[in-house]
């Protein structure tokens, strides 16, 4: 089953990819401006996450993003990706480097990190929160670690219902589900990126943003000092600039 997803706009084709504490919902401030800027956006939904459900099976988001692309007759297209997106942005392009024409990194995971003490500290708190049951607080600790503090409540809330909306999905996940992780070398992806990262995001993403000009063959770094995890939702208008930017030298639409 294709991951559920939306269309817009006629031009080269951009692949926007979410955050794990949200679904395709977070790109709703982004969606209508780089349309009209002369893409073809598409956004999804990752497995166990807005409207694309759980198989009772092991899968691959990359994977899953690389077989939407062919069911959508997409040959080649920049990639936007927050946090776990642009980890799984990553993976696309280190698969299939000739199907990718710019990386555009917001705070993003990195296939085969090992997380900080802080970031375990973090996910044990989570899952001692959702072990006794306490959905609620589980998805308020969510909400104060990832968002900065120019977050207004419009975003808060949106980040609230979209994680709300996931531990449900992945709490009644069927037996066998679960994320198949694939090695790859990141020195195959020949794509111009642009790695972004917040001045008040966790150390982990920081240091991500900043060593991937050393593992990507064309890569820049830019650090927003205003931002958290999820600059996108934070400072909507400026985030929509700023990838517009990057696009227009990266992956222009004509």
């Amino acid at each position: 089953m294709t991951l559920d997803h939306d269309v817009t706009g006629d031009g080269p084709a951009l692949v926007l990819l979410h955050s794990a504490v949200c679904d395709r919902r977070m790109w709703d401030p982004q969606w209508t401006a780089l349309a009209e800027a002369g893409y073809r956006v598409v956004r999804c939904d990752f497995r166990g996450f807005g409207r694309s459900p759980l198989p009772a099976r092991r899968h691959n988001d990359a994977a899953d993003v690389l077989e939407l692309l062919d069911a959508l007759g997409i040959e080649r297209a920049a990639l936007v990706g927050s946090s776990y997106g642009g980890q799984v942005a990553l993976e696309v392009a280190a698969r299939r480097p000739d199907r990718v024409t710019a990386l555009a990194l917001l705070c993003a995971g990195l296939p085969g990190h090992e997380p900080s003490a802080e970031l375990r500290e973090f996910g044990g708190r989570e899952d001692t929160l959702l072990e006794a049951g306490d959905v609620a607080a589980a998805v308020e600790l969510n909400v104060a670690t990832w968002l900065g503090p120019e977050a207004d409540e419009a975003a808060r809330e949106l980040v609230r219902r979209m994680q709300r909306d996931a531990f449900e999905v992945q709490l009644a996940a069927p037996e066998g589900a679960g994320r198949l992780k694939v090695e790859v070398d990141l020195a195959e992806i020949k794509a111009p990126a642009l790695a972004v990262s917040g001045a008040h995001d966790v150390a982990d993403f920081r240091q991500i943003a900043a060593r991937l000009p050393e593992l990507l063959p064309d890569a820049r770094h830019l650090e927003l000092p205003w931002a958290g995890h999820l600059p996108g939702l934070e400072r909507p208008a400026e985030v929509t600039e700023l990838l517009a930017g990057f696009l227009r030298e990266a992956a222009p639409a004509g």
